[in-house]
C-alpha cells in the first residue's frame, strides 16, 4: 500500500487509545478502588488500583512529581510526534514508525488520565465513581491518576504472610503498548538500522 507509512501509525494510535480509554473508563465507572475480577484464578485478574505517579504503580515526588510528570509526558508526546512525522517524510523502515506509534499511543493514554480524569470523576473510595459528577472532579487539571486494572501474579511461593509473588505490578493497556515496543526493538534491533550498514567481513587480498 503507497500510503501504509500513515496510515498504519494513524490505525495503531487510535487503536491503542481507544482500548485504552474504553477499559479505563469502564473499570472506574463499575469497581472501587480494590475490587477484584478473576479471569484466570489469581493469576491473571482485573484489580482495580489508580497510579498517581509512573508506569506500573510506581509513585514520583508527592503532588508536585506529579505535575513534573505530567508536563513531562506532554514534552514527550510532542517530541514523539515529531520524531514520528519525521520518520513517515523520510519513509523510514514501518518496522519503526509501528514501535514509535505504540509509545506515542502509551503515553498519550497515560496523559489523558492525569489531565482529565480529576476532573471527569468523583472519588472511587469505598464507592464507584460517577463521571461528570454534580460536585466536581476529585482533583483539578493535570492532577488525576492513572488508572491501572491488569495484576498478573503468575508464580507465588510460600504462605501468606510470607508468601512470594513474582510481577507484582499493576498495569493497562498504554503500559503495555509502551512496554510491548521497547521489548521489540529490543529484540529486533538490526531492523532499525538502515539498509547496507551490516558489517562486511574484510577481503584478504593475495600476494602475487
Amino acid at each position: 500500500m503507497k500510503n501504509k507509512t500513515v496510515i498504519v501509525p494513524i490505525i495503531i494510535i487510535l487503536g491503542v487509545l481507544l482500548i485504552d480509554q474504553i477499559l479505563k473508563i469502564w473499570v472506574k465507572s463499575h469497581m472501587m478502588i480494590g475490587d477484584e475480577i478473576h479471569i484466570f484464578g489469581d493469576r491473571v485478574m482485573l484489580k482495580f488500583v489508580e497510579n498517581p505517579g509512573m508506569a506500573f504503580g510506581m509513585e514520583f515526588g508527592g503532588n508536585w512529581g506529579k505535575l513534573a510528570l505530567s508536563i513531562f509526558r506532554i514534552l514527550a508526546v510532542g517530541g514523539l510526534i515529531w520524531y514520528l512525522v519525521v520518520l513517515i517524510k523520510k519513509k523510514s523502515n514501518l518496522f519503526i514508525i509501528s514501535c514509535i506509534s505504540l509509545i506515542i499511543a502509551g503515553a498519550a493514554g497515560n496523559l489523558i488520565d492525569c489531565a482529565f480524569y480529576g476532573l471527569m470523576f468523583n472519588e472511587s473510595f469505598g464507592q464507584v465513581a460517577q463521571m461528570f459528577p454534580d460536585g466536581g472532579g476529585y482533583s483539578g487539571f493535570l492532577a488525576g491518576n492513572v488508572v491501572d486494572m491488569f495484576y498478573c501474579p503468575i508464580i507465588r511461593w510460600g504462605t501468606p504472610p510470607d508468601e512470594s509473588i513474582f510481577f507484582r505490578p499493576i498495569f493497562n493497556v498504554a503500559d503495555s503498548a509502551i512496554t510491548i515496543s521497547v521489548f521489540l526493538m529490543i529484540i529486533f534491533y538490526k531492523k532499525l538500522l538502515p539498509k547496507g550498514e551490516e558489517k562486511t567481513e574484510p577481503t584478504e587480498t593475495k600476494a602475487e
